[in-house]
């Protein structure tokens, strides 16, 4: 299988690399700049080690959301050490002016609203950088993430990595990015194309598109590297820690092996119900506990949700909503989440 997917690999490249050409001869140069879209997992890191038996230079970019796990961090930042590869590049999105302007908003129009002042007061206060961006994000927002407005993936990845590495390549020739998704991910990724031209101005690719999940290995395995640790304590996926996109089984998991994750989830839904008029944001937004018989519809916060996760029944709203959870990640087109069950 690994000679069909060299050979098949090399005549491909030739093909993407001479279109991209052909529809950049506008730019300053005809060299074609690679970069390769690193989230941790698997599938990112086999692209990682494809491209470097291509031998072509290339650059490799992690963006960091701020809710990702220390091992992940760490796999990271020693992939270049472990490879032989480029550093990964780190890029983190930075909301302080969208925190300033809405706190703005809050001092000069909640007061109109009838909104009490220690609520105004306490809300304009948390409206400060945190450092962490998918805090500050939320923040911003005034509420978590949910299945139907998934802004998590464009604000914290696609749109730093788009303005802060790809738009400044751009200037200098044309950019292929080199994406780890695979068609037996997901249906949906099922029907991406091998490769197609992207909103920046760059070319996707998605090399190893067709590859099994043992190719994945046997890449790993050729390298003599080991995967992202996660893996082997029983994680399904790696990216968010958690994701808004977990199945129940895997939050059960996370909170038995790394409760801390839980507890800064839960110190995160303080400060975000802090931020907003309504007082209340879940991470899990759409799940009301039902155990709280004195507030009937009062949102279940992440602590309320692990519990149950260690039942084998429970509320049914509960049931519904993970029950539609296929544990997988966003279906981001730069596959900079990841499903890791496939």
């Amino acid at each position: 299988m690994t000679g069909m997917i060299d050979r098949s690999h090399a005549v491909e490249t030739v093909k993407v690399w001479r279109l991209i050409r052909l529809r950049n001869r506008y730019r300053p140069d005809g060299r074609v700049q690679h970069l390769v879209n690193v989230s941790g997992g698997k599938d990112s890191t086999a692209t990682c080690l494809l491209a470097i038996e291509h031998g072509r230079p290339f650059r490799a970019v992690f963006a960091d959301t701020g809710n990702e796990h220390e091992i992940t961090y760490e796999y990271v930042a020693r992939l270049s050490e472990r490879t032989g590869g480029p550093e990964i590049e780190i890029v983190r999105a930075d909301f302080s002016r969208r925190l300033a302007k809405h706190r703005e908003y809050i001092l000069a129009e909640w007061p109109k609203q009838g909104i009490p002042d220690a609520v105004i007061a306490e809300a304009a206060a948390l409206h400060q950088p945190t450092g962490n961006p998918f805090l500050d994000l939320c923040i911003a927002k005034g509420r978590f993430l949910s299945r139907m407005a998934q802004f998590c993936t464009d604000e914290l990845k696609t749109l730093p990595i788009t303005l802060q590495v790809v738009f400044p390549m751009l200037r200098s020739g044309p950019v292929l990015q080199w994406l780890g998704i695979r068609a037996a991910e997901s249906r949906n990724r099922a029907r991406y194309p091998r490769w197609n031209r992207h909103d920046s101005g760059s070319m996707l690719w998605r090399p190893i598109f067709q590859w099994s999940v043992e190719d994945v290995w046997a890449i790993h395995r050729r390298h003599g590297l080991r995967p992202n640790p996660l893996y082997a304590l029983g994680m399904g996926r790696v990216g968010c820690m958690p994701c808004i996109n977990c199945a129940k089984a895997e939050l059960r998991n996370i909170a038995d092996r790394f409760p801390d994750h839980i507890e800064r989830i839960a110190r995160w839904e303080a400060f975000v119900s802090a931020a907003n008029k309504r007082g209340i944001s879940t991470f899990f937004a759409a799940l009301k506990d039902p155990m709280d018989t004195e507030r009937p519809g009062t949102y279940a916060g992440i602590r309320t949700v692990v519990e149950w996760s260690r039942t084998s029944r429970g509320g049914r709203q509960y049931e519904m909503f993970f029950d539609s959870q296929d544990g997988g990640g966003c279906m981001s087109d730069l596959a900079l989440c990841e499903r890791a069950d496939s």
